[in-house]
C-alpha cells in the first residue's frame, strides 16, 4: 500500500514540474539588504554585519538545470535544483567553495520573490560563512 501511494505521489510531482518550469521567470535581479557573516577565529565563530549585495541570474534553463550568474565583476555558471516551492542556484567557485541562492515562490503581496543567499568559503585557512536575506524581481 505504501509503495503504491509513493508511486502515485511521484507521478503527480512529475506531472506538475514541467508546467511549473514553463511559467517560471527566465531571469532575476536580486537584492539582499540584510545579512550576517560568521568568521572562525581562535576556536569560535565571530559574528559581523555584511554590506548589501546585489546580482542577477539570467539564461535560466530548467530543463538543462543551468543558469548564469551576473555580477559587476563578470559572469559565472550556476547549477539549478528545483524544489517544491523554490529554486536553488548553486555556484561552485574555482577554489571549490559553494555559493547557494534559493529563490522562493513569489510573494504576491510584495510583488517579489523572497530569497536567501549563502556563501561558504575560506580565506587563508580561516572558515567564513555568510548568509543574506532579500528579494528577487523577475526580469524579461
Amino acid at each position: 500500500m505504501f509503495v503504491r501511494a509513493t508511486v502515485a505521489l511521484a507521478l503527480c510531482w512529475l506531472a506538475v514540474l514541467p508546467g511549473r518550469a514553463a511559467e517560471e521567470p527566465k531571469a532575476f535581479a536580486c537584492k539582499f539588504t540584510r545579512g550576517v557573516t560568521h568568521t572562525y577565529d581562535k576556536g569560535r565563530f565571530a559574528r559581523q554585519k555584511t554590506a548589501p549585495l546585489s546580482f542577477g541570474i539570467a539564461a535560466i534553463n530548467a530543463q538543462a538545470q543551468t543558469a548564469e550568474l551576473q555580477t559587476e565583476r563578470g559572469t559565472g555558471t550556476l547549477r539549478m535544483v528545483l524544489a517544491v516551492n523554490a529554486t536553488n542556484f548553486i555556484e561552485v567557485a574555482r577554489e571549490g567553495f559553494l555559493n547557494i541562492t534559493t529563490i522562493f515562490d513569489k510573494d504576491e503581496a510584495k510583488g517579489a520573490f523572497p530569497a536567501v543567499h549563502s556563501r561558504h568559503f575560506g580565506l587563508l585557512g580561516q572558515p567564513i560563512v555568510t548568509q543574506y536575506q532579500g528579494f528577487c524581481q523577475a526580469k524579461e
